[in-house]
């Protein structure tokens, strides 16, 4: 099942890169913590283990980790410390706008990992790091995917048609997005932007609008 993902755009401005950052707030099953190379052979065993029913745009661990991207995580679990999958996070167009892509492993699905993952990368992203709004791609048909993500908050912004998912029998994505005024209503222990003061400026990159 394909949770969420990301259509990155262009990398631009890499030299100015930040250093990767962990959330400093776990969620109430999993944490955010960086990859090690142990980790590595667990992720690729994922994307084996979904090789016979990966559809057109699954999230692949291995490949996500391999590619350009702002931040690389694995998903461990608070209780017993077991890598349940990953997830990876790309600054848009836009410096404060990001997007995402997460996967949890075949059998650790179905346990709300997926979406616990999700609230702590977006408590991140926007508390800790000053993002304003995160948009993910979802392709159409993701029931599963889409439902959590409106569990979540996210609103549904448009659907693209693409002539090449369609020989996969895929017609569309669906573009969905939330901003941190709108996760700071449905968490009210999130501080809004309202609060971070009239000089504040989200960290990272700067491109003219």
């Amino acid at each position: 099942m394909v949770l969420a993902m990301v259509m990155p755009p262009p990398r631009l401005d890499l030299a100015h890169r930040r250093a990767p950052d962990v959330p400093s707030r776990p969620g109430r099953k999993v944490r955010l913590r960086e990859i090690t190379p142990a980790d590595q052979r667990r992720l690729a065993g994922f994307d084996r283990e979904a090789a016979d029913t990966r559809r057109v745009g699954e999230y692949r661990h291995w490949a996500a980790h391999r590619a350009e991207a702002d931040f690389h995580f694995a998903i461990e679990t608070l209780r017993g410390g077991l890598v349940v999958g990953s997830l990876s996070a790309t600054q848009a167009d836009l410096s404060d706008r990001f997007s995402y892509g997460i996967g949890i492993g075949p059998q650790h699905r179905r346990c709300g990992y997926a979406g616990d993952a999700v609230i702590t990368l977006l408590r991140f992203m926007f508390g800790e790091l000053g993002y304003r709004k995160c948009e993910v791609s979802i392709y159409g048909g993701n029931v599963g995917s889409l439902s959590l993500h409106a569990m979540l908050g996210f609103r549904e912004e448009g659907r693209v048609r693409d002539l090449e998912l369609s020989r996969d029998g895929v017609k569309y994505l669906v573009k969905m997005g939330i901003t941190d005024v709108e996760f700071a209503e449905i968490h009210p222990d999130f501080p809004a932007a309202r609060e971070r003061g009239r000089h504040w400026r989200p960290r990272g990159r700067h491109r003219d609008r």
